[in-house]
């Protein structure tokens, strides 16, 4: 079959790395190529993002925040998920191109605008939002909390995200519960998506 690319979304602390992993292995065990890849990514620009930007006390301008990780998603784009998806692979990406429209989104910057300096990366063919509440999410980040994890950024990134549930750009899965609850329920719509592929 042709490569199918999926991201998980979802604020910080809210376990997509954790379900991003669980669905790769969950779909190997299937008998699925599937891989793991992240945003921001491994490459140069994903690691100064990390070590420059993310690391900092006080946050960046997030005009510059989005060009970096539009940077940064084009070079993830072409090389790892485009050759993997060429060769037939399931790709599953620890956040994608709605982490830029929620994050600086919700600080301002126009949404058409990071649209605009996105239009090199894929559409991911299914797009899932694990939701938790900003108390919950605060509570996971003990002690000093990074730049993006202050409640009022939080609150208004949720709010971005739910707006683009509500438009059908994202795929609304509890993640307040059990990981192995939320990990079926994802696993559930994924393999609802790829046998409707199967057999058309």
């Amino acid at each position: 079959m042709r490569g199918f690319f999926i991201c998980i979304e979802g604020l910080d602390k809210s376990g997509k790395t954790t379900q991003s992993k669980l669905l790769v292995e969950a779909l190997r065990r299937r008998g699925y190529d599937a891989i793991y890849t992240s945003e921001p990514s491994e490459g140069d620009i994903g690691r100064f993002i990390r070590k420059y930007v993310l690391n900092r006390k006080n946050r960046v301008n997030a005009y510059v925040e989005a060009l970096l990780f539009a940077a940064d998603r084009v070079e993830h784009t072409e090389t790892v998920i485009k050759p993997n998806l060429k060769n037939g692979k399931i790709v599953v990406s620890d956040r994608y191109l709605f982490s830029s429209l929620a994050y600086q989104g919700a600080a301002g910057v126009s949404i058409d605008w990071i649209r605009e300096i996105n239009k090199a990366a894929v559409k991911p063919d299914l797009a899932v939002y694990l939701d938790v509440p900003v108390d919950v999410i605060l509570q996971r980040c003990e002690g000093e909390k990074s730049v993006m994890e202050q409640r009022e950024i939080q609150e208004k990134v949720r709010e971005v995200y739910m707006k683009m549930v509500r438009e059908g750009e994202l795929i609304l899965v509890d993640g307040d519960g059990p990981v192995e609850r939320t990990a079926g329920e994802i696993e559930k719509i994924v393999l609802d998506r790829l046998k409707s592929l199967e057999g058309s």
